[in-house]
């Protein structure tokens, strides 16, 4: 059945984001409709079948983050989202043979860290701690709209009751901040600094700093010793996905789960999805929102068009530029898509046999995020080469292998492992991804052989994902997979620009639902959450 012609709500894109705010809009009595441009739902966070038998988590690959609140209230659950926890949760080889096993069995950590610093791992559990307290505070910030700059800016006028309202919202962030007591000046650390000096005040031995610096850098194109790469390493602590507060897990069927379960939520609720059903242009009428044009000619009415893209895309690629104020245009003009990341999928007919924790079968240590990158330097090494337009000689890869706990993805007895690499520049200092990825994927083969020496012989099947192809699949401008980059600059009040936090736009009726609006990247769900409800305050 084709679209019909008009509709009191359009959503771009049928990410996660997008889907969720469809389905909160519904559930309120909006007629919704959700038009994606790909044969898949999901965005990033989607299964592929690329090889016979093999389901791959092709871009996103593990979750926690996923709003609990959001799982009841569309009842994901009963539409058949699990989620496999992970347990232990990270594992990290060293070229001396010696290896870290981490996880939230109690004691683990501390027996584990004991092997390398008995201080490391007496300082460990307060480390922790101020994470976990520094998370409570900010986590209530993450569920909500953020504020907006009480100043007018970027061609925004801001009326008396929205000034109150986040004046509410501002002082709420001091109350939680207030709480902190005198761990104020670390958690403000950890918020705003730099992941390196934090850890090496923290802790003494190399191997442990390496394993927590290297989710600071994930998906960004930054350094461990870049102002804002700490706020990442409060992810360790937060969300309850997983099945409790900072276990991260597999979705059983693998990502795209989350968005099928969605997707039945959504159609129970009335909402009509359109797959491969891309859109040319947002039509507007008098400065407002009226609809959409697709890629075939077909014309579909809505008072209300809410685009879960990035900037880019949705105010430089299908809006005619004369509906923007020339400050508000400026502004999109100059958010940071910078990214170095690139994903390399395998179909392995055995799991990695580790030479620092040798292993028949499946072992516990594959269960978690199995971590390549044994040292501060060699982190900081990785991103020199890049920061040069240069693919990482020694790259950082972060390996997952699902089918350690989700049978249903692979053929019997076989395995799928996704790499995620750091660090893949979006632009290139000599030639280009389509002529490099091989080669590139092929060194990060090379590089896991020295620690898991059977890996080369044991692949096959592989694809990889350069920054472009990021860029052309998914839609990810410069390959970011947050949808802009999350540097201080662009976080909270400030995305996707000053004076616009709050998902409405210079149109009347036109909304951001994606990654692209706060709380940014990240299988999260708020922001198509927070979305839905600032369309519904307003319509």
């Amino acid at each position: 059945m084709p679209p019909r012609a008009s509709y009191d709500v359009i959503i771009i894109g049928g990410g996660h984001n997008g889907l969720v705010a469809a389905a909160y809009l519904a559930k309120a009595g909006r007629r919704v409709c959700v038009l994606e441009r790909r044969h898949v739902l999901g965005g990033a966070s989607t299964t592929e079948e690329l090889w016979p038998g093999y389901k791959v988590s092709t871009a996103a690959y593990v979750i926690s983050l996923f709003q609990p609140q959001i799982t009841r209230d569309l009842k994901l659950n009963a539409y058949g989202l699990k989620v496999l926890p992970r347990s232990p949760s990270s594992f990290t080889p060293f070229p001396d043979g010696r290896s870290l096993l981490m996880g939230p069995e109690p004691g683990l950590n501390q027996r584990e860290i004991a092997k390398f610093s008995t201080r490391d791992a007496e300082a460990y559990p307060r480390y922790e701690k101020l994470l976990e307290r520094v998370a409570k505070a900010i986590e209530p910030v993450l569920a909500k709209t953020a504020p907006d700059l009480p100043i007018e800016v970027n061609g925004r006028k801001i009326g008396l009751g929205k000034k109150v309202r986040d004046a509410g919202k501002l002082w709420e962030m001091y109350r939680a901040m207030s709480a902190l007591g005198n761990d104020v000046p670390e958690a403000i650390e950890v918020l705003a600094g730099a992941a390196r000096p934090l850890l090496e005040r923290w802790f003494e031995s190399e191997g442990l700093k390496a394993t927590l610096a290297t989710d600071a850098v994930i998906g960004s194109f930054s350094s461990i010793g870049a102002p804002g790469s700490a706020y990442v390493l409060l992810h360790h602590v937060m969300g309850e996905a997983g099945g409790a507060r900072g276990v991260w897990g597999y979705v059983q069927g693998g990502m795209g789960g989350l968005a099928t379960a969605l997707e039945k939520s959504c159609t129970d609720l009335g909402v009509e999805i359109f797959r491969e059903t891309e859109v040319r242009q947002i039509l507007v009428k008098d400065g407002k929102a009226a609809g959409v044009l697709l890629a075939g000619g077909k014309q579909i009415d809505a008072r209300i068009v809410a685009s879960s893209l990035d900037p880019h895309w949705t105010f430089e690629r299908l809006l005619e530029p004369q509906w923007l104020p020339e400050e508000f245009r400026a502004a999109v003009a100059r958010i940071d898509y910078s990214s170095a990341s690139a994903k390399v999928n395998l179909a392995l007919s055995e799991p990695p046999n580790f030479t620092a924790l040798p292993s028949t079968g499946v072992a516990p240590h594959h269960h978690g995020t199995m971590h390549i990158g044994p040292t501060l330097d060699y982190l900081e090494r990785a991103f020199d080469d890049a920061k040069y337009g240069r693919p990482s000689e020694e790259p950082i890869l972060e390996l997952t292998m699902p089918t350690c706990v989700d049978q249903t993805i692979a053929p019997e007895g076989k395995h799928i492992i996704s790499i995620f690499v750091q660090y893949a520049p979006y632009k290139l200092a000599e030639g280009n991804w389509d002529e490099r990825k091989e080669a590139f994927g092929d060194r990060c083969i090379e590089v896991l052989s020295r620690y898991a020496p059977n890996v080369p012989g044991a692949v096959l099947h592989r694809q990889v994902l350069s920054p472009l192809d990021l860029e052309r699949t998914y839609g990810l401008t410069g390959g970011n997979i947050f949808q802009g980059a999350m540097t201080l600059h662009q976080l909270y009040s400030l995305r996707p620009v000053a004076g616009w936090a709050d998902h409405r736009t210079p149109v009347a009726g036109l909304y951001v639902c994606g990654a692209a609006s706060h709380p940014g990247g990240g299988v999260m769900g708020s922001c198509g959450k927070n979305a839905a409800e600032e369309i519904l305050r307003d319509h």
